[in-house]
């Protein structure tokens, strides 16, 4: 096995990010209309529901990501109930609500820092409340979030690397295989597969950043 020839290695690393592709990809698709639903209900005035989600939020951002997984998979099964069989399951699961919570925020803050005024004005030109949201606020949201929502994208890419902690095998557990085995060079080789795909995300938001810019806060 110390023979191990390069080839087999890329194999096993290819395979390993293919699984984090794969949690970065559904966190996304999920988390982000999820984030959606919490930011509506952290800003109901039904303080109940608003109590709740805020709460549910300060709890999920509160805790580490690697405790939530831990809990996520093996709580179930500690507690007596049915345990998580699919340790992929319990991780995208994690990462949804995780991320979900942060997005939530973001989402948030971005509304809440454009001026009343622009939605009063809206109306005055007799526009409806949607009219206004759709056509007047939502693109000024997207351009002022984007910059935090690129941060969050990047640090997704770099926390796939946690679902190791329950023993899914994504790159870098892929790597550590390697290393048992008196092979150094796999673990610096999974650098460059997250600094590439960090350095296109980086191009994305930066393209998406400058078509917004006749956006002026």
């Amino acid at each position: 096995m110390a023979n191990t020839s390069a080839g087999v290695v890329f194999n096993s690393l290819f395979e390993g990010f293919w699984l984090n592709l794969e949690i970065f990809l559904v966190t996304l698709l999920l988390a982000i209309p999820l984030g959606l639903i919490i930011m509506f209900g952290s800003r109901s005035r039904f303080w109940p529901l608003k109590w709740i989600t805020r709460t549910f939020v300060w709890i999920i951002r509160g805790t580490p990501l690697m405790l939530q997984l831990m809990i996520i998979f093996y709580g179930p099964g500690l507690l007596g109930l049915t345990p998580m069989k699919s340790r992929v399951t319990a991780t995208l699961v994690a990462f949804v609500i995780n991320y979900a919570a942060y997005f939530s925020e973001i989402y948030r803050g971005g509304i809440e820092s454009i001026n009343r005024g622009q939605y009063e004005a809206g109306q005055v030109l007799g526009m409806t409340k949607p009219q206004v949201f759709f056509r007047v606020i939502l693109l000024q949201v997207i351009k002022r979030i984007t910059p935090a929502m690129g941060n969050e994208f990047m640090t997704l890419v770099k926390d796939t690397s946690l679902a190791r902690v329950i023993s899914v095998a994504e790159i870098i557990m892929s790597a550590e295989r390697f290393r048992n085995m008196g092979k150094i060079w796999p673990l610096f080789t999974t650098g460059l597969f997250f600094l590439i795909f960090n350095g296109l995300l980086t191009l994305l938001f930066g393209y998406l950043e400058r078509k917004m810019d006749y956006f002026k806060a």
